[in-house]
């Protein structure tokens, strides 16, 4: 393969990752609980990624204000798909978490999603498929939040 600059690998990220986030977002949706909204789903995949999570964190990733996310949160803990719960060093801060029911709920979002991505990928040949999955293994590291930082924003 002949040699590529950063400004055309950026290119190709930048013009290819929006359509597969565009695909995932849409099964992950079309395979929640249809007792779910958008925005709890939203909540408790983002707890999957950052448990421990504050209130404020998870309104600024869901885009809705504290109160709104406060009472969506209720909601999610009396079905007991997730536990609110008091920092030990700092009975101010509450801290967020998936429980099993959550992580069970989420996981077959995922599950269903992952096999709706292999069915499109099957369109690939073996190579192909093969240059996929060594990329993705070379982005992931780069892209990984470093979780301490992201939590304690």
């Amino acid at each position: 393969m002949s040699s590529i600059s950063l400004d055309e690998c950026a290119r190709e990220v930048l013009e290819t990752v929006p359509l597969v986030m565009r695909t995932v977002r849409a099964e992950m949706r079309h395979h929640r609980a249809a007792d779910l909204s958008v925005p709890q789903f939203r909540t408790l995949n983002f707890l999957h990624h950052q448990a421990g999570a504050s209130l404020s964190q998870v309104a600024e990733h869901i885009g809705l204000t504290l109160p709104s996310v406060s009472l969506l949160v209720d909601g999610l803990v009396e079905r007991k798909l997730i536990l609110r719960n008091t920092s030990a060093a700092d009975r101010r801060r509450v801290t967020l978490t998936l429980t099993a029911r959550g992580q069970s709920v989420l996981d077959a979002a995922h599950g269903a999603t992952q096999a709706a991505l292999a069915e499109k990928l099957a369109a690939l040949s073996a190579q192909d498929r093969g240059i996929v999955v060594q990329a993705m293994q070379a982005l992931h590291p780069l892209f990984e939040p470093d979780r301490h930082s992201e939590i304690d924003r």
